[in-house]
């Protein structure tokens, strides 16, 4: 039986066999044999992306096999040591569909910091090719706001003015925070920012480790447009929230005998 199933696999004549169950002893002899080589108990997730990489068909039985379910988009495969542990390499795939990103640290904590980094940066680049507009970084885009609905506010007439203003102060909000983080001094600086914006130079923000006012385009920090929106949406729809139910937010704890 287990003949038969080897031999099923030799007539095609792969280089490399990968199967998430595992394989005896004397499979492995008549697989090296005809020089093959062969990785057992891999993880359902991590052979459905080989099968993307190299372009070969999951198959789960030998008799089945046929020669067009061998990828042939593999350029290299090799088996590494780095530290004290083995890694196996699928490289020079042929256009391939998945990929592996392999982060290493000194530490846990330092290796999860630097994951959880990789998982920002990747979904910025993510958000940029679902939506690809962005915006000045630096604070430049709450300024433009900031000053748009100042002026705004002073085109209306009474109490009508006041939600115009409120949410301009509060846009401020982030470019002070931003200068403050930098050890500046926030009046100085933002009235510097407000006369650049008033100038019509929307693209001014602040630097954020000299926190100085730069122009953002030659600084090049920019922000992605969604992420941008989706805040400022949360932060409206919070006030809302919060002006629904009288300005009031209480938690209240049970006692041991309404928690059971």
């Amino acid at each position: 039986m287990v003949q038969q199933m080897c031999d099923d696999i030799i007539q095609l004549k792969p280089d490399l066999v990968i199967t998430e169950k595992g394989i005896s002893d004397l499979a492995q002899h008549y697989l090296l044999k005809h020089n093959i080589s062969a990785l057992r108990r891999t993880r359902k997730t991590d052979n459905n992306r080989i099968s993307r990489a190299t372009g070969a068909t999951i198959c789960h039985r030998t008799d089945e096999l046929k020669e067009a379910d061998v990828g042939t988009g593999c350029g290299l495969f090799e088996v590494r040591k780095i530290g004290d542990e083995y890694f196996s390499f699928i490289e020079k795939c042929q256009n391939p569909k998945a990929c592996t990103i392999l982060l290493r640290g000194a530490s846990k904590d330092v290796l999860k910091e630097v994951e959880r980094n990789l998982q920002d940066a990747l979904h910025v680049a993510r958000n940029i090719m679902l939506q690809p507009h962005i915006a000045a970084g630096g604070g430049a885009l709450e300024m433009a706001l900031q000053h748009g609905l100042s002026e705004k506010a002073k085109s209306v007439a009474g109490i009508q003015q006041g939600p115009y203003q409120a949410v301009a102060d509060a846009l401020e909000i982030i470019p002070s925070t931003l200068i403050q983080n930098c050890g500046s001094k926030p009046l100085r600086v933002l009235t510097e920012l407000r006369a650049k914006h008033s100038q019509g130079l929307t693209s001014y923000g602040i630097d954020g480790e000299t926190g100085k006012v730069v122009d953002m385009t030659e600084f090049g920090v920019w922000d992605p447009l969604n992420v941008r929106l989706q805040a400022i949406k949360t932060a409206v729809e919070t006030a809302i929230l919060l002006l629904r139910i009288d300005d009031i937010v209480s938690g209240v704890k049970k006692t041991q005998g309404e928690g059971n």
